[in-house]
């Protein structure tokens, strides 16, 4: 699990790897992840757009924008959750993903909330020590 907070918002995500819509043999791996943002803090939000940066093994970066989160743009009130699951395939066994959400404030203050920075691996990765 891996976690971060952002202005009173806390994002929570969770990978992992799904063998059964991975085929290694033609370079496909594929992952699902969770992910939970949390409004901590005293004041309504709403999430507006997602910035995903996707980095496979072979260090090839992916970046992904647009409007909110599996169609929809979330309000959280204070003390709310927001749960929701995608996918991400890969041509390699191993990546990284990272990003950030665009929120706005009922006051129309925007700001940017992290989105952890997690690994996507997988047990055909061969991990190296440094």
């Amino acid at each position: 699990m891996y976690i971060a907070i952002t202005n009173d918002i806390q994002v929570t995500a969770l990978p992992d790897f799904l063998p059964d819509r991975s085929d290694p043999d033609q370079g496909r791996y594929f992952w699902s992840y969770t992910i939970e943002i949390a409004n901590l803090g005293r004041t309504r939000v709403q999430l507006l757009s997602r910035h995903w940066i996707i980095i496979d093994a072979n260090g090839r970066r992916e970046e992904v924008r647009g409007p909110g989160v599996i169609g929809e743009q979330p309000v959280l009130e204070p003390g709310e959750t927001f749960r929701y699951a995608s996918g991400c395939p890969l041509t390699t066994p191993s990546g990284l993903m990272q990003g950030s959400y665009r929120m706005v404030t009922d006051s129309g203050e925007a700001f940017d909330v992290e989105i952890p920075a997690f690994s996507l691996d997988s047990p055909l990765s061969n991990p190296t020590l440094n």
